[in-house]
This record gives structure tokens, C-alpha cells and sequence, in this order.
């Protein structure tokens, strides 16, 4: 008699199982979701700092902010004193950012402008010597916590005492 060689119907299913149980394990592990917000924040990280550092460039050629209309204008500056008054990343400061100096890309500008891209806010007291804070609202859970930690460890003095944003738990990510 010639017995077939092969594998029985319940031993493929085991095999089938075991393999679907560690795929389960695996994403579970790696959280896609997480991955993909984290990948979207370290983005909005890299544009926040490309941002803060066309408005050093910008306020190093011209002597003042691109949000301010001369060195003279005090008033524009202090509009924003705290993170609850920030102002709102308009079209008008990167207008001036990309237009008056060259300072960022067009490129750019479409990108954080665009309706899907996580808001950006800008913060600067106006005072001789403040930084200026680019913020937005993370949405991966290892930003959050280090959002989380700076707020409740203290900014630097020059900045606004509110580091939350929203009123429900969603802690600013700013740079500097």
C-alpha cells in the first residue's frame, strides 16, 4: 500500500491559527494608527522649526516680525500675550515669509496651509528679546505625554502661561 505524504486538514488549520495569532500580536505591538500619527507630528515638528527659523531670518533682514507692518509697530507684536490670544497661522504671515524675502517655499505654504494639515499657532509677547513659539496640537501619544510634561514642568518665563490649547486635555507641542 503507498501511503500519501502531506499535511491533514486540522494540522494546516493549527498552523493557519498560530499564524493569525501572532499577526495579532505583531500589530498590536507596532499600533499602525500611532505610527502614522507620530510620522505626521515629527512632520509637523520639521515644519514648525522651518517656520520659526524663516521668522528669525525674516526679523534679522527686515528688523521686524512678519506679522508687524514696521519696526515701529509695537501693537501687532503684543496681540500675541498669551497662548489663549495666539495668532492663528494666517496666510498673511507666510505671505510675507515666502513673497517679501524668500525666506520659505511656496511649496511650504501650500502644505501647512492646506484644509488636512494640522493647525499651527504663532507666539511671540513682542518683548526685545522673547522667542518665538510655533505650537500645534500632537496627535500620537508619545508627543502628547511630551507635551504634557512641558506644560506641567514650566515654559520659559517669555512664554504665555496656558499651554492648553483646547480646554480638554490636549496639550500645545511648541517649539522652541
Amino acid at each position: 500500500m503507498r501511503k500519501n505524504k502531506g499535511f491533514t486538514m486540522i494540522e494546516l488549520l493549527i498552523v493557519i491559527a498560530v499564524i493569525g495569532i501572532l499577526a495579532v500580536a505583531v500589530l498590536a505591538a507596532i499600533n499602525p494608527i500611532e505610527q502614522i500619527n507620530r510620522g505626521r507630528d515629527t512632520g509637523s515638528r520639521s515644519d514648525a522649526e522651518q517656520l520659526i527659523g524663516g521668522v528669525d531670518r525674516f526679523y534679522a533682514t527686515k528688523g521686524y516680525y512678519p506679522w508687524q507692518s514696521s519696526a515701529d509697530d509695537e501693537t501687532n507684536a503684543t496681540v500675541m500675550n498669551s497662548m489663549t490670544n495666539t495668532k492663528t497661522l494666517n496666510d498673511t504671515v507666510i505671505n510675507e515669509l515666502v513673497t517679501s524675502t524668500g525666506e520659505l517655499k511656496e511649496a511650504f505654504r501650500s502644505r501647512i496651509m492646506a484644509s488636512d494639515y494640522n493647525t499651527m499657532w504663532l507666539y511671540n509677547r513682542g518683548t526685545q528679546g522673547d522667542s518665538t513659539y510655533v505650537c500645534f496640537i500632537p496627535k500620537s501619544k508619545s508627543f502628547l505625554d511630551d507635551a504634557n510634561l512641558r506644560c506641567t514642568t514650566g515654559f520659559p518665563s517669555d512664554f504665555g502661561a496656558d499651554c492648553n490649547g483646547t480646554g480638554g486635555g490636549n496639550f500645545w507641542s511648541c517649539l522652541p
